[in-house]
């Protein structure tokens, strides 16, 4: 029987680490410290939105179709998985996508208005 692999740990929520592999044909058994690959990192919502965004072909319209969300969300969503991913989202475009969405929440924008301004 096989299981889901877990990659947090349930006491703490940190990173697990795997050490130990084993073949199943032969018992041969590799022991050490071994890295998980970085999108095992993703949440299963993560995993499902990058699975969606990859079917649409990267059609940002055809996502927010699909998943029934707006184009900031969308937006902000690849953002959170490129920042998993461990990649710099600390950029200005980041940064300003954030504000721009934050500015649509308080309602101190339209959409359009924050479509317009995600798109310059």
């Amino acid at each position: 029987m096989t299981h889901t692999l877990l990659t947090r740990c349930p006491v703490c929520s940190d990173t697990l680490t795997i050490t130990k592999l084993q073949c199943n044909h032969c018992n041969t058994v590799i022991e050490n410290e071994f890295e998980l690959p970085k999108f095992h990192l993703l949440s299963k919502e993560q995993l499902q939105f990058i699975e969606t965004f990859l079917v649409c072909r990267g059609n940002i319209k055809e996502v927010e179709k699909e998943l029934g969300i707006s184009y900031p969300t969308v937006r902000g969503k690849l953002s959170d998985i490129v920042q998993a991913l461990g990649h710099d989202s600390n950029d200005k475009t980041t940064m300003d996508e954030r504000k721009i969405v934050g500015m649509l929440e308080r309602g101190e924008i339209t959409a359009d208005e924050a479509i317009k301004m995600l798109k310059e």
